[in-house]
């Protein structure tokens, strides 16, 4: 089965930076397209950036120049590096995934970030 897992969330000053991971098993990781959104509560998911299978990105407007996401498609993992971190990237960070058929993963229970001084 498609799982998705997130970790290396924590509480971080504004300012500082985490990474994020998202380990992938039960599909093909190197030619699907990978996706990190965001969620806090009583707002929408919101997708924050994505990297296709051959490394083009894109990043919501607010997050350009601070956020970088990656892959290795030799672990099956995605990456979330952010920096610069202000109080509005306070969410749950999850990840997807969008293979070459169009199917999508069940959501997983994400990674929480906290930003606050």
């Amino acid at each position: 089965q498609v799982q998705l897992v997130e970790s290396g969330g924590g509480l971080v000053q504004p300012g500082g930076s985490l990474r994020l991971s998202c380990a992938a098993s039960g599909f093909t990781f190197s030619s699907s397209v990978m996706y990190w959104y965001r969620q806090t509560p009583g707002k929408e998911r919101e997708l924050v950036a994505y990297i296709t299978s051959g490394g083009g990105t894109y990043f919501l407007d607010s997050v350009k120049g601070r956020f970088t996401i990656s892959r290795d498609n030799a672990k099956s993992t995605l990456y979330l590096q952010m920096i610069s971190l202000e109080p509005e990237a306070t969410a749950v960070y999850s990840c997807n995934a969008r293979d070459r058929w169009g199917q999508t993963a069940e959501w997983g229970q994400g990674t929480q970030v906290t930003v606050s001084s």
